[in-house]
């Protein structure tokens, strides 16, 4: 089945979010934890979530990824920083056990200054506090653009990040296309020879999620600018090979182009025609 759908507000409760997503033809969604530019999450409504899960399953929308605030950096030079992201996320998946297997998708963070290699440590050593096997949400390292210091900007990054994970069944990757596309993996030309490049670094079956966007710049930019489906530097003809692939196919996939709940519907209806295999 074509898992298809985009990020959307659970500002107004998860049971709107779903008549949101039904609404636009999505069969999945994404959706902050909390305020993506703070840190303060809402109170827990059971009944809302219950009445959501009920009208999911009821109109076959699965597979939801809830999305870290971008105020996370776990591998900060700062130690209150790191600390502040230990105990979000320990939070963020605590309230996500009542969604049950759903997934945590966060950006790996910039070491700011101290160098790659500590930064994968300290992404590493945070991990390994929170990430229990009885855990229900699996969590997601996504794949970066390479602005100023991110982690994660290469698959042998991501690879080093996992290789040091220990509950390894509790770990998976989020693929950005902006992102890897801004890094100067070559999608739009050669996705079968990046696909293999992934598979060899970090192995195909980590790959848990993909993020649906266009980009604003040419490739190797290290910008990470999401433009809207076939409007930008990737286009409509790697995007038609991308929900195809035979890899990528059974994956979930999530818009977070620049695009209002309309402009969302019609993607989705676009990527729905260009849809051929099943």
């Amino acid at each position: 089945m074509f898992k298809i759908g985009c990020h959307l507000s659970v500002s107004k409760g998860f049971y709107h979010m779903g008549s949101e997503a039904l609404s636009i033809g999505a069969n999945t969604m994404q959706f902050f934890t909390r305020n993506p530019r703070g840190s303060k999450a809402k109170p827990i409504d059971e009944k809302d979530i219950e009445k959501f899960l009920s009208f999911c399953k009821e109109n076959n929308i699965t597979s939801f990824l809830a999305h870290a605030p971008y105020t996370l950096n776990p591998c900060s030079s700062n130690p209150e920083t790191r600390e502040f992201a230990l105990q979000t996320m320990e939070d963020d998946i605590k309230r996500l056990s009542l969604l049950g297997e759903c997934m945590y998708n966060f950006h790996p963070g910039s070491h700011t200054g101290q160098g790659t290699e500590t930064g994968i440590q300290q992404i590493t050593d945070l991990l390994n506090k929170i990430i229990t096997p009885q855990q229900k949400p699996i969590i997601l390292l996504e794949t970066m653009a390479g602005k100023g210091t991110e982690v994660g900007k290469t698959f042998e990054e991501i690879a080093g990040i996992i290789e040091g994970v220990n509950v390894k069944e509790k770990i998976g990757v989020c693929l950005d296309t902006c992102h890897v596309h801004d890094g100067g993996y070559n999608i739009k030309d050669d996705l079968d020879g990046v696909l293999e490049e992934f598979d060899k670094v970090i192995g195909i079956g980590r790959l848990k999620a993909i993020h649906l966007n266009d980009s604003m710049n040419p490739c190797g930019a290290h910008k990470d600018r999401h433009e809207k489906i076939g409007e930008g530097h990737i286009g409509i003809e790697a995007f038609t090979n991308i929900i195809n692939n035979k890899y990528l196919k059974d994956i979930p996939f999530y818009l977070e182009t620049p695009n209002e709940l309309d402009g969302y519907a019609k993607e989705i209806a676009t990527l729905k025609k260009l849809r051929t295999q099943e």
